[in-house]
């Protein structure tokens, strides 16, 4: 029997890692990002997982798995991103980021846990490449929640749409054996 929440942690625990080293190395850059501009990049990354899953071929280095690191990362400073307001400085102390990264996380694995109630973890008998179809459809849609300047008329927001792709690639991570 699979211990969900568990794997969840171990994953995002890996995820986390390399956000604050990263948090280290470069401090807080991000902060600069617009949120379109985070969208595009958790767009990229996606992008790139799909060519890779279609032609098996990396001619950069980083694979699948460091691709999917990088969406669950993004998706956290979407989110972040979202709360903060222009009158927030750019550099974030490092405390401060992993207090906000670990709320992030909360926040979207009690999502995860609601919606595991009600699909009884489907995602486990889905294929990966359904998890990366699924994330660029969810990128498609804050494109356009975005290009409509976040107004929805029945559909959730930005935020919930980070949240649901950043839940999609802890799966794909869990499925690919991430530990």
């Amino acid at each position: 029997m699979a211990n969900t929440s568990q794997e969840y942690d171990s994953v995002t625990a890996v995820c986390r890692s390399l956000f604050l080293k990263k948090t280290y190395d470069y401090g807080t850059a991000w902060r600069i990002l617009r949120p379109a501009s985070i969208t595009d990049q958790i767009f990229i990354k996606a992008q790139r997982i799909r060519t890779l899953e279609e032609t098996g071929v990396s001619k950069v280095g980083d694979g699948v798995t460091d691709e999917y690191i990088g969406i669950v990362n993004y998706c956290i400073i979407g989110m972040m991103q979202l709360e903060l307001g222009p009158e927030d400085p750019y550099e974030l102390e490092p405390a401060l980021v992993e207090q906000l990264f670990d709320q992030k996380v909360r926040e979207t694995k009690a999502l995860m846990f609601a919606k595991n109630h009600d699909y009884g973890e489907a995602w486990r008998d889905m294929r990966i490449s359904s998890l990366t179809d699924l994330i660029l459809m969810k990128i498609l849609r804050v494109k356009q929640i975005e290009d409509n300047q976040g107004k929805t008329l029945a559909s959730e927001g930005v935020s919930a749409n980070y949240q649901d792709m950043l839940n999609y690639a802890v799966f794909a991570l869990i499925r690919l054996g991430l530990k």
